[in-house]
């Protein structure tokens, strides 16, 4: 649904935008061009590319590190809110919306014409229903949960961008996750840490730490190519368009879930605390993987590994989840475990306690900068040898 309309033949592709969490820009740009995205330009946690319905489609169900995927669908310049209205207002928006529907606005704003977000979202809605109301009697009301079309204003200078949100609820919310512990990680940004450690369920994948379980449910999703929304219980935003193609949508579905498999390798969970544990396992039993990965209480100090080669991935607990006095020494703690008992393993772990890091004991050999909620963060790699070869080059950030 753009200005020429998608088209399941539309050979050229439409621009769309697909918003994800910063530093997973790269990530987003190779699963789009997994599925055949074309122009691919990662922005600030953005990524552009051209494709058809069918690939607006595919993006929503299977993309790993997507928030949402938007399509432009008319620009213009505007410098103050009269020519702003009128220019909203002579849109055909009843080749979007009927009087009986909903929408809601959304609008980001920046640079000197345009100052204050909500009002350029309200002016957006106001000039949208003026119209229905002056050709029919009749407006669309505002639904700002499950609107029929949900709109995304983007303001900069004098460019003025409107964009609909194919998405509906964020894709971070998979609909497998029933039970949580204090700062669960985000599924985008677990899915994204997993994928920029090259992991593709070619060996063991182990979470020591594992909270109400994100990584390791993203891990097993991901080594058993299950679709990221396949348990998604709210429909998808574009549902609900007046140009939904019912059978195309099914036959994207029908083929992204036929390549599930099992996994290859082994994948566990643990963690010291039952309540952690038992979070993962009444999400684990919502995603339909209880009986692919092993959930046990065992502190990190006691865990085995359960291989000879593998991978740890780790979101070990910050200041607001320890005493602050205790971080140095849990830190080093992990350290020193990861370094007598995983050689041969390969670990990557997050913290955005920069000074813990430095109690750590082994340096990194890559550290990417991620940001979990509010905090920055390093995502970092460790490669684990037998004996006392730890000291790495750095590959950058």
């Amino acid at each position: 649904m753009t200005n020429d309309k998608m088209t399941n033949d539309d050979s050229s592709g439409n621009l769309l935008i697909i918003k994800t969490l910063q530093g997973l820009e790269t990530v987003l740009a190779a699963e789009l061009e997994t599925l055949g995205a074309t122009d691919i330009q990662p922005l600030k946690r953005a990524v552009s590319c051209r494709g058809d319905r069918r690939l607006m489609y595919r993006a929503n169900y299977e993309l790993r590190t997507a928030l949402r995927v938007l399509v432009p669908f008319h620009s213009f310049r505007a410098t103050n809110e009269k020519s702003y209205y009128r220019a909203v207002r002579e849109i055909d928006w009843s080749r979007y919306l009927d009087a009986k529907d909903t929408l809601a606005v959304e609008a980001t704003v920046s640079g000197d014409y345009f100052r204050h977000s909500q009002y350029a979202a309200l002016l957006t809605k106001d000039a949208i229903v003026d119209q229905f109301r002056d050709r029919l009697g009749r407006r669309p009301d505002v639904n700002l949960e499950t609107p029929t079309l949900r709109i995304h204003v983007r303001i900069f200078g004098s460019q003025c961008d409107l964009l609909l949100d194919s998405s509906g609820d964020s894709l971070h919310k998979r609909g497998y996750r029933r039970d949580t512990v204090e700062a669960p990680l985000n599924e985008v940004l677990a899915a994204g840490m997993i994928l920029l450690t090259g992991w593709k369920g070619d060996s063991t994948f182990v979470d020591p730490m594992c909270g109400s379980g994100t990584i390791p449910i993203e891990a097993a999703m991901l080594a058993m190519d299950i679709p990221a929304q396949y348990k998604r219980e709210s429909t998808l935003g574009f549902f609900r368009w007046k140009d939904f193609d019912k059978k195309l949508w099914q036959d994207v579905k029908s083929a992204a879930d036929a390549r599930i498999h099992p996994p290859a390798f082994p994948i566990l969970a643990s963690d010291m605390d039952s309540r952690a544990r038992n979070a993962t396992t009444i999400n684990l039993m919502s995603a339909g993987l209880e009986h692919v990965v092993q959930a046990e209480k065992i502190p990190f100090e006691k865990l085995v590994p359960p291989a000879e080669t593998g991978i740890l991935i780790a979101n070990p607990p910050y200041d607001e989840r320890l005493q602050i006095e205790d971080v140095a020494d849990f830190y080093k703690s992990i350290g020193d475990r990861l370094k007598q008992n995983w050689a041969g393993w390969q670990a990557w772990l997050i913290s955005s306690n920069m000074e813990a890091w430095k109690s750590f004991g082994l340096r990194p050999s890559r550290k990417i900068t991620l940001v979990n909620g509010s905090l920055d963060c390093y995502f970092q790699k460790f490669e684990l040898y037998a004996g006392k070869k730890y000291a790495q080059v750095e590959e950058g950030e």
